[in-house]
């Protein structure tokens, strides 16, 4: 899948809170790739880097997985398709959420 080019819905745009946790506030856009399906039995999650404002849906490159080490689910990481982030990068970008998980990136 890392490469791969998927259109991903995006169901928490930029600049809004967790519908269940008001106090994750989505600093990117974040949603799933319809017809998709994660081991949690919805459709896979994904966040999107590299689109700074908020969007309904788009299309890019699949570039890293985050493996939830205590969670049944990983998250894809998914880009514009020249645009590329290290490890560090994506962390960064997505910690408001992943700070509660123990994860690795996998690239």
């Amino acid at each position: 899948m890392i490469g791969s080019m998927v259109k991903v819905i995006v169901d928490r745009p930029l600049g809004t809170f967790h519908p269940r946790h008001p106090d994750i506030f989505y600093t990117v856009n974040y949603g799933y790739i319809p017809g998709v399906f994660a081991p949690d039995g919805e459709e896979q999650d994904a966040y999107i880097l590299g689109v700074h404002e908020p969007v309904g849906e788009f299309v890019g490159k699949v570039i890293a997985i985050i493996h939830r080490f205590d969670d049944v689910e990983e998250k894809w990481v998914v880009a514009p398709e020249n645009v590329s982030y290290t490890k560090d990068e994506i962390m960064e970008q997505v910690a408001f959420q992943e700070q509660y998980f123990r994860t690795e990136i996998r690239m």
